[in-house]
């Protein structure tokens, strides 16, 4: 049983964002602090990947926890209703991520990703300094 009024979830749910979002923010600018210049969202790439750096041939795509299935993160967790729908949509999700990656590799883009949970405030500084690594 939820928790919320079909109302109140519709209105939480619409309130969630595609683009945009805290943590594609954190790490935006923190490349361009780096100096790194980047495109967002390139309708033209598989995926249309959050960021796109030409100069390396790389995209980046930042995941949220829950929308991306996040294997063993405490983020993840299986909504107790219509859990079936669910459970469709997010392997939905990560079977697209997949097929995003292989076309991408195949196309020579260096793909990465950036999950939400490593841009805490406790594994922030770790992650963005080895995004930069991997980079070169």
């Amino acid at each position: 049983m939820d928790v919320h009024s079909k109302e109140q979830r519709s209105y939480n749910m619409s309130r969630i964002k595609g683009k945009d979002t805290k943590p594609e923010m954190l790490v935006r600018k923190f490349l361009f602090s780096k100096g790194f210049r980047y495109r967002l969202h390139v309708k033209d790439l598989p995926g249309k990947p959050d960021i796109v750096l030409p100069k390396y041939k790389t995209v980046i795509f930042v995941h949220g926890c829950f929308w991306h299935g996040h294997e063993g993160c405490k983020y993840f967790v299986m909504p107790k209703t219509r859990t079936e729908w669910w459970a469709e949509k997010i392997a939905k999700n990560i079977l697209n991520d997949r097929k995003y990656d292989l076309l991408l590799a195949e196309q020579g883009w260096k793909v990465l990703y950036v999950w939400e949970c490593e841009l805490k405030k406790d594994k922030m500084k770790e992650c963005l300094e080895a995004l930069c690594i991997e980079l070169f």
